[in-house]
């Protein structure tokens, strides 16, 4: 079952002296249910606007993004948030909510203009805090956390949301490399369990090779290459794309392609368009 199709997708955006400048041209792909489907490519590819127009924040300015058969931006909001989530970098403020009190305002999509549900949420929400090792910071301030421990309070928020498809936008860019393997084993675990579908915006190239079924590489706006990690994490192309030439070699447990970079190896000549856009709309 296609959870989402992406149909000939442009999105352009005004550049300030009256014209348009195209950030995504002609992407398509589809993602299927239970899939855990990346979406890699250097800063100003596309990725974070893709993942707008995917969640309905967007609207494509040609083609169409289908969520389960109907246009994303044709949905209600809330409707469309009782089976559509999006956990992004940072995700919270440290601002004076409480564990628990944040997590509680994942169920806001089911609740009724009193803020009331039909079934008391409570049993869900403990659960998942116990899930997530936050129960025994339940009463505490956001601003007493650390980084890591508010990412894993942004991701329960998500998960009492309970989604049907989960869209990441680099949920482990602030975070050090144990809370970046904690957060990606959570959603793996939850995904696999439940069925799940996720795409995720990433920028480490191991972590998506490592989490990924597929892989969407998209560069100056155009989808270059859609495979498995072995398809896609292969020299030749991140040279091309990213403008230097790693080591590819496989995991030694997973046999997941995992790149290592060679200090001074730059690809990218003179010939080469650039890949880096200092006029980039997005960050990624």
């Amino acid at each position: 079952m296609a959870i989402v199709v992406a149909e000939h997708v442009d999105k352009r955006f005004p550049d300030g002296a009256g014209r348009s400048r195209k950030v995504l041209d002609d992407v398509g792909f589809t993602v299927r249910k239970g899939e855990t489907v990346g979406i890699i490519g250097p800063n100003g590819s596309g990725k974070s606007t893709l993942l707008r127009l995917i969640s309905g924040v967007e609207t494509a300015s040609g083609g169409r993004v289908l969520l389960k058969g109907k246009e994303a931006a044709a949905y209600p909001r809330k409707q469309l948030a009782r089976w559509l989530a999006v956990l992004q970098q940072d995700a919270l403020p440290p601002i004076g909510f409480t564990v628990r009190e944040v997590i509680g305002m994942g169920r806001y999509p089911y609740q009724n203009w009193l803020g009331d549900e039909r079934e008391d949420p409570s049993a869900l929400i403990e659960s998942v805090m116990e899930r997530l090792g936050l129960t025994a910071l339940a009463d505490r301030t956001l601003e007493r956390l650390s980084g890591g421990e508010r990412q894993r309070v942004a991701l329960g928020k998500v998960m009492v949301q309970e989604p049907e498809l989960l869209l990441l936008d680099e949920p482990t860019t602030f975070l050090d490399i144990g809370y970046q393997v904690q957060m990606m084993d959570y959603i793996r675990d939850w995904q696999r369990e439940s069925g799940l579908t996720v795409v995720a915006v990433l920028h480490d190239l191991n972590l998506a090779a490592q989490y990924c079924d597929r892989i969407i590489v998209l560069h100056e706006g155009r989808k270059v290459r859609e495979g498995t990690p072995a398809d896609v994490i292969e020299s030749d192309l991140i040279a091309s794309v990213y403008g230097t030439r790693p080591i590819v070699l496989p995991h030694p447990v997973s046999l997941a392609p995992q790149i290592l970079l060679t200090p001074g190896d730059h690809s990218r000549n003179a010939h080469q368009p650039a890949i880096f856009s200092a006029n980039s709309h997005e960050r990624g």
